[in-house]
């Protein structure tokens, strides 16, 4: 007898959240820099922070979260939990000259060996690992 498996509820990732520890340079970063637009901007008082919505041209979001003295988070080496974040790019190569021209530096590119697909790596203004994939 085979059991019918249920399919997933899940439609897609809704959003990936973010602490930062300067909310106005981060805010500028994925604004400014990476293009997202401000769909909302909470200061919770209760808290002393600030909750940034935005979203990419895909709608894909970020939340970014700004807490008193938040701790540090381990990134490297390879640390359990989130590992990096990765934006669409259509040409890899104008999307690091762009990056340049913001003095933000990438990793050397190299090629998915399961994909054949062109990345490489930078950070944000936390340090967090963000990644550049070719479409």
């Amino acid at each position: 007898m085979t059991s019918a498996v249920a399919a997933t509820p899940i439609l897609g990732f809704h959003h990936v959240a973010i602490i930062v520890s300067d909310y106005l340079r981060s805010k500028r970063f994925y604004c400014e820099i990476l293009g997202a637009r401000i769909l909302a901007e909470t200061y919770r008082a209760e808290r002393q922070s600030y909750k940034l919505d935005l979203a990419f041209a895909d709608g894909s979001q970020i939340e970014l979260f700004s807490f008193p003295e938040p701790p540090a988070r381990v990134s490297r080496p390879e640390a359990c939990g989130l590992r990096h974040l990765a934006f669409k790019v259509d040409n890899i190569q104008s999307a690091v000259k762009y990056l340049a021209q913001h003095q933000i530096e990438c990793e050397p590119i190299r090629i998915d060996p399961l994909t054949g697909k062109q990345f490489t790596f930078f950070q944000d203004p936390d340090g967090l690992p963000l990644e550049f994939y070719c479409l």
